[in-house]
């Protein structure tokens, strides 16, 4: 089945550009210069993943993409302002994939979408394991979402299962922030880079973990970051 890209991006030129390339690498992509665009198209069809630019007319890529993120857990890939890391740490906090600054080369946009997907393939695929327990939280493996204690959901973007699911395969040891690079990205972690820490960040909150005294997600001064509690694997 053919993969469907969404493009929301209000140059003219990239549109066409990557509309055009992306299709010769055997995607189903649509173009579109704003939110408003955006909207008809997602209500229209069925997408894979969408490539969001941050800066937009009107409502900018980072309100479409909390906006996306409360309501679907499609994959989001945004383009920033090469050199904007503001832009590109909320863009993660408010639940994107990835990043990537422009300028770009169209390759490496294609290897980004290509990481993306394929990780959001295995983790369709991956069923050994149906759930974790830990500090009176259950990780849904087939739903891909958290369960408190209260029964409550709490909804993950792909990018903060992927990273909760490693953590929980790999309690109690200290994964590396370039190790947790390649479970989101498919990439080392880059001397600037702080999608590692943003996602954690955002992690901790959704467990209600005190950033400044951590007690499930703990930070290894130098080495990287552990998950310090008792898991239960229910297969």
């Amino acid at each position: 089945m053919t993969q469907r890209i969404l493009v929301v991006d209000d140059d003219d030129e990239l549109r066409a550009l990557l509309q055009s390339y992306l299709g010769e690498q055997g995607f189903g992509v649509a173009a579109v210069p704003d939110g408003s665009g955006m909207r008809r198209e997602l209500a229209d069809s069925a997408f894979d993943l969408v490539i969001l630019d941050v800066m937009l007319p009107g409502e900018d890529g980072l309100a479409l993409c909390r906006e996306l993120r409360s309501k679907s857990r499609m994959p989001i890939l945004m383009l920033t302002a090469r050199g904007d890391e503001l832009d590109r740490i909320i863009g993660l906090e408010m639940g994107a994939d990835d990043y990537l600054p422009k300028p770009f080369h169209p390759r490496e946009l294609l290897a980004r979408i290509r990481s993306i997907l394929r990780r959001v393939q295995d983790l369709a695929g991956e069923a050994p394991t149906r759930a974790f327990h830990f500090a009176g939280w259950t990780l849904d493996i087939g739903l891909r979402h958290l369960v408190g204690a209260d029964g409550v959901a709490v909804p993950l973007s792909t990018g903060e299962f992927r990273l909760l699911q490693s953590m929980a395969e790999n309690a109690n040891r200290v994964m590396s922030r370039d190790r947790l690079m390649d479970v989101l990205s498919g990439r080392e972690a880059g001397p600037f880079d702080r999608s590692v820490d943003v996602m954690i960040s955002r992690l901790r909150r959704r467990l209600g973990d005190d950033g400044r005294e951590p007690e499930i997600i703990k930070t290894v001064r130098n080495e990287g970051y552990v998950l310090a509690a008792k898991v239960e694997r229910k297969g």
